[in-house]
């Protein structure tokens, strides 16, 4: 029986924290293991987001739990708090959560076995320290650590924007990004190790490199083919994007690189000029049509997607009808959309014409509707098409030979095949079925 402590990382948010979440466990992975039950677990780690209130209350949540079930366990686990939350909160988070060891931010992770170290001698330590100067550290990806068939890149970390409802640049920090040529090589040991999918991770990554010295400056669409020319790399994707450092270098990549999925998840937040503006949003309605246009013109049937704020301080009607107009024009593929929430920090939090919480649920709801009939609609589309599907594994909850996999632009297709299939495999299936949330298929 292994006498290693075990460990158990619950994550909440965003790509970028599910890829700290697979750093944290390499990083544990030599003098620990990991455990899927949270509850066997002799170390905890929570990894928050508080880009949103509900997100947070979440997070908040399972650590109430988690106090609530100690001394009631066979063993009571160091407790650690990761993430946005973490950075957010500081040393608030062991006041207000006496069974909690650790609070670490997200340029402090790569401290966390010295911080372990510390918390099992009784210790209780808030690592939440911030430097314009932190240069994220090279970790060479493990064999069998994470996915086999795709996986997370991180490029860059933080933002320099300051939309006004967002807390990214207080919590993840300025904007830093990696060399190119350090995560060319991370890509080049993924994909030998059989990865066929990559996504690159930025908070904004069309900035990427702008911050280097006058000479060396290498751009987002530089890294995307340096990265498009591995061979055996099937598939690559990144996110997020802003539109205004969306140059024409990057939508030019579309059409250049066979490789570069064929989906760009771009949002754009609200369909109004004033909104946006309010937003510190630096694009305008229009703008974001010239690109959606630009961007159709050099990938024909690329599938859009995109997040929206409803309720943002100020909006009124006729600013969320703009929204809605918006929707109908560009035709989204699908959206995230949200009712704002005041963040601490964030400029918005201070404005004084907040929007009733009836009001957002209303417009939230009509928003919601309108985008799950464009999704509907758009599925159709799919309806006798032959497309190549990466499997992702067994369909959950179907019978025995049910398989699910995803299209080169992000759609889940569900299907049968009468032989056992492998996560990865990449098989041409003909589309039978479409519904609002996902495609039905067979094979040829």
């Amino acid at each position: 029986m292994s006498t290693r402590p075990s460990f158990h990382i619950e994550t909440f948010g965003c790509q970028m924290n599910e890829r700290d979440s697979e750093i944290m466990a390499q990083l544990l992975s030599e003098g620990a293991r990991p455990c899927l039950d949270i509850n066997e677990a002799d170390i905890v780690l929570v990894n928050t987001c508080s880009i949103r209130e509900k997100a947070a209350h979440k997070a908040i949540s399972l650590l109430g739990q988690l106090r609530a079930e100690k001394g009631q366990r066979r063993r009571n686990p160091i407790v650690g708090v990761v993430g946005c939350l973490a950075q957010q909160e500081g040393q608030a988070l062991l006041r207000r959560l006496p069974h909690v060891s650790l609070v670490i931010g997200p340029q402090n992770i790569y401290q966390l076995p010295a911080l372990l170290a510390e918390a099992a001698q009784g210790r209780r330590l808030v690592a939440v320290d911030q430097s314009s100067s932190f240069v994220i550290p090279p970790l060479a990806p493990q064999a069998g650590s994470g996915p086999p068939h795709k996986r997370f890149i991180t490029i860059m970390q933080g933002c320099d924007n300051f939309c006004t409802y967002c807390v990214v640049p207080y919590t993840r920090g300025r904007e830093i990004s990696r060399d190119l040529d350090q995560v060319v090589a991370e890509a080049r040991t993924l994909v030998e190790q059989g990865v066929k999918e990559l996504i690159l991770l930025g908070q904004n990554v069309n900035s990427y490199g702008r911050k280097a010295k006058e000479g060396e400056r290498r751009t987002f669409a530089e890294l995307l083919r340096a990265v498009a020319r591995l061979p055996g790399l099937e598939r690559l994707r990144f996110t997020s994007s802003n539109p205004q450092d969306l140059t024409h270098e990057l939508l030019l990549a579309f059409a250049e690189l066979p490789v570069l999925c064929p989906h760009f998840h771009l949002p754009v937040q609200s369909g109004s000029n004033r909104v946006l503006a309010r937003m510190n949003r630096r694009y305008t309605r229009e703008r974001y049509l010239e690109l959606i246009a630009e961007l159709r013109s050099h990938r024909p049937g690329i599938a859009i997607t995109t997040d929206l704020i409803v309720g943002f301080p100020g909006e009124t009607e006729a600013d969320f009808d703009l929204t809605c107009q918006l929707v109908t024009e560009v035709r989204y593929h699908g959206a995230f959309s949200f009712k704002y929430s005041d963040r601490p920090q964030a400029k918005a939090a201070g404005f004084a014409d907040k929007v009733a919480e009836e009001v957002k649920a209303r417009r939230l709801s009509i928003l919601q509707g309108l985008i799950d009939r464009m999704a509907w609609e758009r599925n159709q589309e799919f309806l006798g098409r032959t497309e190549r599907v990466m499997v992702e594994g067994a369909s959950p909850g179907g019978q025995a030979g049910q398989w699910q996999g995803r299209t080169g632009s992000s759609h889940l297709v569900h299907f049968v095949s009468p032989v056992a299939l492998a996560v990865g495999d990449l098989l041409d299936v003909r589309i039978t079925g479409a519904g609002q949330h996902s495609l039905r298929g067979e094979l040829p």
